[in-house]
């Protein structure tokens, strides 16, 4: 091959390295970046799509509760909860040996909680299925991790 092919050859893949390179310190700066506010609600209470919570209804969170075993612990869910073993989490299950360290994370985007498995070792079950990709939460739903079962409340 001539050189200067593989002069150009060289600064191309220079310069997707540096691109690369750029899109990881964006990601990493956004996931340490504290969260932007919520797009201003119009007038009717409509939101960015026009599809909105009426005024008059108020916005309740969701919660975890832990029904198995029966211990009553409630869990309130923010804008992301962890569930494990990791002394770190949310949600700590420390003594369900099924649970991983990171077992599963639940967030919150535009109102509606979502479930996600961490690539845990025994896998995530909502309403008895095995999760294989992130899923919404809804009222009264399921969810369980290991041995210990939590229910959606709100």
């Amino acid at each position: 091959m001539p050189e200067a092919i593989l002069t150009i050859l060289k600064f191309c893949f220079l310069g997707l390295l540096y691109l690369f390179l750029a899109r990881v310190v964006r990601a990493v700066y956004r996931e340490l970046s504290p969260d932007r506010p919520a797009p201003a609600a119009t007038a009717n209470g409509a939101g960015r799509f026009g599809r909105g919570r009426r005024s008059d209804q108020p916005v309740r969170p969701f919660k975890l509760k832990m029904i198995d075993p029966a211990t009553a612990q409630i869990f309130p869910l923010g804008e992301e909860v962890t569930i494990g073993r990791a002394p770190g989490c949310s949600v700590p299950l420390a003594d369900d040996t099924y649970v991983s360290q990171l077992h599963a994370r639940i967030y919150v985007r535009d109102g509606k909680p979502f479930v996600e498995d961490l690539g845990s070792t025994n896998g995530t079950f909502l309403n008895r299925d095995r999760l294989s990709k992130t899923m919404p939460l809804h009222r009264g739903d399921k969810l369980q991790i290991g041995q210990t079962v939590l229910e959606i409340v709100q």
